[in-house]
């Protein structure tokens, strides 16, 4: 069951929709659309032999939210007057809008942009529809799993404020935990597979970087030879490598000391872009040399193809 949802405008300005006490905001949702899975393009070809079609492919079309609001008399002495007027400031036309929607077990997040903003001034139950057309057909997770990140080999900082020190002679304040392993498991809990994003920080020097998915055989080297040509040397200590494997976002950047490369050349040629399945993802990664000197870390996010 959906228990509320957060507008926030281009401006920064936040109001927060409770179905359940519309008097707060003045919005009452009479009904929402465009909250569910998007539609699917299937694309095929009629084969003249045979019966049916052949598959060619298939995307998501773009998502299409429409609320269906009646004004209603707030607690803080708005009029629906006043609560309309208030409807163009968090819904400007053409502008870009952040939802922020809450259920009884998801949190979710999606961006658009104001198609129309349509109110009906001389009915007895005064309202307005509003049609957002969001570019990206998922929804993102903002809960507590919105962004999470998986230690290989490195240190993972554990700190945080406040903390409690029980003892001034003891070690129990814990800084970090030191990850020794160079194989480990994504549990992916999204509807849809999703890119990732890798990174590798070198804290001495490596050889011929290989990363695995021991689940779907698939491979990503990173060629240290061709590192060397291009900007003068291999994997050094401090370098930092920034792999993104997201649909429409794919590179891979080197960071040496505060200089940012494209280094998309020093991949195989065979090189697969990782995606996270629904369920356990094991991923691996080795060197020929040097691999004690890599701190390596993926980084994920959570997608949803409805709420």
């Amino acid at each position: 069951m959906i228990k509320s949802i957060t507008v926030t405008n281009y401006l920064g300005d936040s109001i927060k929709l409770e179905l359940g006490r519309p008097e707060k905001s003045g919005f009452l949702i009479e009904s929402i659309s465009g909250l569910g899975p998007s539609k699917a393009n299937i694309n095929t070809t009629e084969a003249s032999m045979n019966d049916g079609s052949l598959f060619n492919s298939a995307r998501l079309n773009q998502r299409n939210i429409v609320f269906e609001f009646i004004f209603v008399e707030t607690i803080n002495g708005e009029s629906i007057e006043d609560v309309r007027q208030k409807s163009y400031k968090y819904f400007p036309l053409k502008k870009k809008l952040d939802l922020l929607i809450e259920t009884d077990n998801r949190i979710a997040k999606t961006t658009g942009y104001v198609e129309s903003n349509e109110p009906n001034i001389f009915s007895s139950r005064e309202g307005s529809q509003i049609s957002i057309i969001c570019p990206d057909p998922y929804f993102y997770s903002a809960g507590s799993d919105s962004n999470n990140t998986t230690f290989f080999y490195g240190i993972e900082p554990v700190f945080e404020f406040p903390f409690s020190n029980e003892s001034l002679t003891d070690p129990l304040i814990t800084f970090g935990n030191i990850h020794l392993k160079t194989e480990n498991v994504i549990t992916y809990k999204g509807d849809t597979e999703i890119g990732v994003t890798i990174r590798i920080h070198a804290i001495g020097e490596a050889e011929n970087i290989t990363i695995y998915n021991t689940g779907t055989r698939e491979i990503m080297r990173i060629d240290t030879t061709k590192l060397e040509s291009l900007t003068g040397s291999g994997i050094v200590a401090g370098d930092d490598i920034i792999i993104k494997t997201q649909k429409g976002d794919k590179s891979i950047t080197l960071i040496r000391e505060g200089k940012t490369t494209n280094i998309l050349n020093c991949l195989d040629k065979k090189t697969d872009w990782f995606t996270l399945v629904k369920g356990d993802n094991i991923f691996a990664f080795t060197a020929e040399s040097g691999t004690t000197n890599l701190q390596f870390w993926i980084e994920s996010k959570v997608i949803y193809e409805g709420v």
